[in-house]
């Protein structure tokens, strides 16, 4: 096999869990930050400003042993909008999804408005997607619209 046909996984394979690729370089931090991998005890593997055909560089976060649920890839969509994530069993890909921003957000943002119900009461936060690129929410409850988002610990 000659150099150029040889193909070098630079992030070593797992033999189960998920791999969340095509992560904004500036963003793979906080990808690990807000799905809880920075205190994840199995295995987790990083690349950073790795070659990408498609979008010149890229991250990519391999998670050994974990599967995520519907609000953690809504989580990675919100970040990441051009992440894949694939399901890994068996060093096989047993599942490819692209992220989509949801047309609603529930308990997973913190409204930043100050007076809102969601910060003064027990009560879990919605959003409505107005704008996917870029984002911008509006907050069900008191109709504050945000571009930064915040997540909720």
């Amino acid at each position: 096999m000659t150099t150029e046909n040889k193909k070098e996984l630079i992030v070593s394979a797992i033999e189960n869990g998920t791999v969340i690729d095509h992560i904004p370089v500036d963003t793979v931090l906080m990808v690990l930050s807000i799905l809880g991998l920075d205190k994840y005890e199995d295995e987790v593997l990083i690349g950073n400003n790795l070659n990408s055909k498609k979008y010149g560089k890229k991250g990519i976060i391999k998670a050994r042993n974990k599967f995520f649920e519907q609000d953690d890839i809504n989580k990675i969509a919100l970040v990441a909008p051009n992440a894949t994530l694939i399901v890994i069993r068996d060093y096989e890909v047993v599942e490819k999804k692209f992220v989509e921003i949801p047309e609603k957000i529930e308990k997973i943002l913190k409204c930043i408005n100050p007076n809102c119900i969601t910060n003064k009461e027990t009560i879990e936060t919605k959003f409505n997607v107005i704008e996917e690129n870029p984002l911008k929410i509006q907050c069900h409850y008191c109709e504050k619209t945000m571009t930064n988002i915040r997540f909720a610990e």
